[in-house]
């Protein structure tokens, strides 16, 4: 009798370890902290890289999104399990310019929407930034 009760309690042991794992993986929320690089191509076929440096506090996403001539830092940001969101507001010779960003996180991939509003105009592409490993 003991032979048989020592596999099967080695079986529920293995199950219930597993299913411990599964349900710790399961609530384990995605974290944006770190740097997510992204290039895109201009008007003038110029093409620019991109750097968001993104820390997660707690409840609250700070962060900046680099430009032209400095970084400038993240508005209404949100993360709600794997969906982000914020926006950057920039003045450049005299031109207000709004971008929101909004995406999902997988691993080290934010898919989403760059929205665009340049004095009233608005323009959207994709977004798809990569967390960067460079030290």
């Amino acid at each position: 009798m003991t032979r048989i009760l020592t596999p099967l309690i080695q079986t529920t042991v293995a199950l219930v370890f597993a299913l411990g794992v599964a349900a710790q993986a399961a609530d384990k929320k995605p974290d944006p902290t770190g740097t997510w690089k992204w290039s895109f191509t201009t008007q003038n076929g110029q093409t620019r890289e991109t750097t968001a440096k993104l820390k997660v506090d707690g409840d609250k996403l700070t962060g900046t999104v680099s430009g032209r001539q400095n970084d400038t830092p993240i508005e209404d940001a949100k993360l709600n399990g794997e969906d982000i969101s914020f926006k950057v507001t920039r003045e450049f010779n005299g031109n207000k310019i709004i971008q929101k960003f909004a995406g999902k996180i997988s691993g080290d991939t934010i898919k989403g929407k760059i929205e665009t509003d340049r004095n009233g105009e608005n323009s959207s592409r994709d977004w798809e930034a990569k967390r960067s490993t460079d030290k």
